[in-house]
């Protein structure tokens, strides 16, 4: 491998009878977040994520907002999943794993990560915030986000939202955790090091 650092780029075009989409990820960006999910909440969330997770993220969504949110947010994070995976390539000299407490005034999130390749979710059951809703935006569908994200970006996450309170302040936890931890295990420590594992690959 070339001892120049490899760009941590990736973007994805999606389209279905349900939303369309189009996302670009800079691993290696500014934090900064633009775009629109026409889900006002959840693009606060996604500012944050940007901004925790170190990355540049851009976000064109137009989904079937008339049914309900579930399929935008399902969608966005399979495609964030998507490029996470394009943009770390081979994994190279990665930390490959984070864990980040996130607290947000009376709330507290915990998220540990390990980009394995294996696609592993555990959070709470039953969800703490099922009931719950913020704006236009179904608490429960932080947990669609953060399994489809998971699932599709071939890493473990146990998230667990150790102390709730007010929703807003609970998911906004729970992003921010997520973000920060999948930047502890994405920094690359020494490319010369090889793959993090001792079976050469990830």
């Amino acid at each position: 491998m070339s001892g120049e650092a490899r760009s941590r780029k990736a973007d994805i075009q999606r389209s279905t009878s349900e939303t369309n989409i189009q996302l670009s990820l800079d691993l290696d960006g500014d934090g900064s977040y633009t775009g629109a999910t026409g889900i006002g909440f959840f693009d606060h969330m996604l500012t944050l994520f940007a901004r925790h997770g170190r990355v540049s993220l851009s976000i064109e969504c137009v989904g079937d907002l008339d049914v309900d949110g579930h399929h935008t947010v399902e969608d966005v994070a399979i495609c964030l999943g998507t490029c996470l995976v394009d943009a770390l390539g081979d994994k190279r000299g990665i930390a490959r794993y984070g864990t980040a407490y996130v607290p947000m005034d009376e709330c507290l999130a915990r998220s540990v990560v390990d980009h394995s390749g294996r696609a592993a979710v555990k959070v709470p059951a039953p969800h703490p915030l099922a009931v719950q809703k913020v704006g236009d935006f179904d608490g429960e569908l932080a947990w669609e986000f953060f399994a489809a994200l998971s699932r599709v970006g071939a890493f473990n996450l146990h998230l667990d939202l150790l102390r709730g309170g007010n929703a807003h302040h609970a998911i906004e936890a729970c992003f921010k955790a997520v973000a920060r931890s999948l930047a502890v295990a994405m920094i690359v420590e020494d490319a010369s090091a090889g793959v993090p594992s001792t079976k050469g690959v990830l």
